[in-house]
């Protein structure tokens, strides 16, 4: 195989954010006085953000109010707390180790995630956040990326779009089977299972 560009979702497929994401939804909770469920947004991260509190009903003046004091204590009540998911170093590591590029195409807003990567000390070729779904798979064509692995749905949806194989991680809320049934081309149990997957297929 020549020297791919592969990319990566962030939530779920490399980092594991959700004890802090429970946190901040509390906190919001109370400082709004709104009905947020922590629990369930913890367990189905993908979607942006204000796609997921216009799903309450709220109105686009409480939503933004709401994006904004979430991003404000995103860094201190998220961060710190997050933790890798197993194999996500050295997948990214692999992707590098065949002379490729590692991206991280993700739905989080970018300065977050950012944050994310700093503080686990990897370097990528390319963080692009605040896309989804087909969105993503605008950004991975333009990178010219053949793999894209995520455990959304939306991720197959974004590696579709870019003509790139979908490779699934059932690690956030879909199972193998059903990553597979939304058009994967590959799905694995977690990221530890990605760098022999890469192996293989460059040999």
């Amino acid at each position: 195989m020549n020297p791919a560009t592969v990319g990566f979702d962030l939530d779920l497929t490399l980092i594991d954010p959700r004890p802090g994401m429970i946190d901040v939804f509390e906190r919001l909770r109370k400082e709004f006085g709104v009905p947020l469920d922590g629990e369930h947004f913890a367990a189905n991260l993908g979607p942006p953000l204000p796609d997921v509190l216009r799903t309450y009903g709220f109105d686009e003046p409480l939503v933004a109010s709401l994006v904004h004091r979430f991003r404000e204590l995103y860094p201190e009540l998220v961060v710190p707390g997050t933790k890798a998911m197993p194999g996500a170093a050295e997948s990214l590591a692999a992707v590098r180790e065949l002379g490729g590029r590692a991206l991280v195409v993700t739905g989080k807003f970018e300065r977050n995630a950012r944050l994310h990567l700093d503080a686990l000390g990897w370097e990528v070729d390319r963080l692009a956040g605040d896309v989804f779904a087909a969105a993503k798979g605008d950004v991975l064509l333009a990178e010219g990326a053949a793999i894209y692995v995520g455990d959304h749905l939306g991720d197959v949806v974004g590696a579709k779009t870019a003509g790139a194989l979908a490779v699934g991680v059932a690690t956030g809320p879909y199972r193998a089977e059903e990553l597979l049934e939304a058009g994967a081309d590959v799905a694995l149990g977690d990221l530890a299972e990605f760098p022999a997957w890469l192996a293989g297929r460059a040999g």
